[in-house]
């Protein structure tokens, strides 16, 4: 796979992390995008992954979407391939499942609480990408 290609599989998995967020705090696209200084279509541009979304952007979108700028870069494997050389996708969730998920993770006040959850979270991923059942 080129890193053209590669490169367009990172837009669009930043483009869904914005997006989940976004939802997640019921704010819409037009008020991102006059916030912005963009028009509500650009934002839907970036959250489909169509239109890349520049560093010194990105950083006004975390500040205003209350994350680090590292939020959007979640999933991603660090090396970017797995042993064949393939990029790493993960299965995409639909936009319900993730915001049910944020949702019910951001209600959560304890702080072990949350680490524990998170390391649950990244533990089954880990299996998933072993190739290894869930719970096995």
């Amino acid at each position: 796979m080129s890193v053209t290609s590669f490169a367009n599989i990172v837009d669009k998995h930043v483009g869904q992390r914005m997006r989940a967020r976004r939802e997640s705090l019921k704010i819409s696209q037009g008020r991102l995008g006059r916030h912005l200084g963009v028009t509500f279509s650009q934002i839907q541009k970036y959250e489909k992954g169509s239109n890349r979304i520049g560093a010194g952007r990105l950083y006004q979108i975390a500040l205003f979407l209350g994350v680090g700028p590292e939020y959007f870069f979640e999933g991603i494997a660090s090396e970017g391939t797995q042993d064949a050389g393939t990029p790493v996708q993960a299965v995409a969730a639909n936009s319900d499942e993730i915001r049910v998920l944020t949702d019910a993770f951001s209600v959560i006040t304890d702080s072990d609480t949350r680490a524990s959850v998170l390391a649950l979270v990244r533990s089954l991923s880990a299996e998933q990408r072993k190739g290894r059942p869930f719970g096995r």
